[in-house]
């Protein structure tokens, strides 16, 4: 008797499922996710003007205009961890003298 009445409870239930679909027919679909690409950082510092640098000897920076606002420091050297979004950071090899990266900050 259980087993009937359990399969009842199931044929009912499956019966009744087409009544909790969408009545427009049509399925609402979560938008297409957002490519993760990375926006291109703002240029606060000066740095477009000087991205040629990357892969030149440290010799070949500019004498700046405004010593404040450049840092230049080996990759793996400390430094401050303070933050200016108008200073150019300019980072090199140690051991050989290229220049590495750029960086605002």
């Amino acid at each position: 008797m259980r087993r009937q009445l359990f399969a009842l409870g199931l044929l009912v239930a499956v019966a009744c499922l087409p009544a909790c679909a969408p009545t427009s027919g049509r399925v609402k679909v979560a938008p297409p996710p957002i490519p993760s690409s990375r926006p291109e950082p703002m240029d606060t510092c000066g740095l477009k003007a000087v991205r040629n640098l990357v892969g030149q000897p440290k010799s070949a920076i500019p004498v700046p205009v405004t010593p404040g606002l450049r840092r230049v420091t080996c990759s793996t050297c400390v430094q401050t961890q303070d933050y200016n979004p108008r200073r150019l950071n300019i980072y090199f090899d140690v051991d050989t003298g290229i220049i590495q990266r750029l960086a605002c900050g």
